[in-house]
């Protein structure tokens, strides 16, 4: 393991939004289910600002037909700011869609064949670099934010991390689940293995692993290899398995709530605690659902 003198910084990060969001249809049939909004932002901007928190720079997004929206949504609106300028608008509400040129890189994953083989599509961007993975699906709220929470942890251990949460036994079977090894700190675990969505009873831990990863390059020599798995597809994890007890490898508990926004229960659950929390819409949000409710 490199030292903390001479370990590589996290300077880019790769988003896989090429997929369909069926689950989401109608709605994603000319919309990328990434910009379905979350109140007033769409879902990948949580992902980006989440990133830049974080002290990424570059954002690498793998994108598919029809995902466009996504790459303009960071683009500059000439008409839009000129119009709002006119009207003396407030423009610093585009600001977290304003990115620096040259750090955004689109490619394109041409044929769905699964995460590991999306993030493999990105290693010509990626290099010789560390890199984060972000599935914005998994929506991630806390202070600091989940990555942030990772990349400090990694400028401790190095090597490999991923994001994880507890949740109740009856849950595990739903997920993948780390193996834990030694505990570094309260939210530190070194990873022996990773089993995806074992039974109950033969689960090693209630740690899921929870849309967040820091990955080293070797990552992309072994998807490059690897055969295809669960579903038919290349799955990033059995790629990371591939990893431990070559590099280090470790579990970041977060501290703060996932949301499933790949579910529409998720998606509404998500709207719902933001809501909540911002004072210009909270009491207004709890009357209504107090009306709802009948209480």
């Amino acid at each position: 393991m490199t030292s903390a003198t001479t370990r590589k910084p996290i300077r880019k990060a790769v988003f896989p939004v090429a997929g369909l969001g069926t689950r989401f249809l109608p709605a994603t049939k000319a919309i990328p289910k990434e910009m379905l909004p979350i109140i007033d932002r769409p879902l990948i901007q949580y992902a980006v600002d989440e990133a830049r928190e974080a002290g990424i720079e570059q954002l690498i997004f793998v994108t598919g037909r029809g995902k466009t929206a996504i790459v303009e949504h960071f683009d500059t609106a000439y008409e839009l700011e000129s119009t709002m300028s006119g009207r003396n608008k407030d423009l610093s509400v585009l600001d977290p869609t304003r990115i620096q040129p040259g750090n955004l890189v689109t490619v394109r994953q041409q044929v769905p064949m699964g995460l590991g083989h999306a993030v493999w599509c990105a290693r010509a961007v990626v290099g010789d670099e560390p890199f984060a993975i972000f599935l914005p699906d998994e929506m991630m709220v806390g202070s600091p934010g989940c990555m942030k929470q990772m990349v400090d942890a990694y400028n401790e251990v190095g090597g490999n991390l991923i994001s994880v949460l507890e949740v109740p036994e009856e849950e595990v079977s739903s997920y993948g689940v780390i193996a834990p090894g030694a505990r570094k700190s309260d939210t530190l675990t070194e990873v022996t293995a990773l089993v995806e969505k074992p039974k109950r009873e033969d689960a090693p831990s209630n740690l899921i692993i929870s849309g967040r990863y820091i990955l080293q390059p070797e990552v992309m020599r072994t998807l490059e290899s690897q055969g295809k798995g669960a579903g038919g597809e290349i799955q990033l994890t059995d790629a990371m398995a591939k990893m431990i007890g070559e590099q280090p490898f470790h579990a970041v508990t977060f501290a703060g709530r996932r949301f499933d926004c790949g579910s529409k229960t998720g998606f509404v659950e998500a709207t719902i605690a933001l809501a909540l929390e911002r004072p210009d819409m909270a009491d207004d949000v709890r009357a209504i659902m107090r009306r709802l409710l009948g209480d």
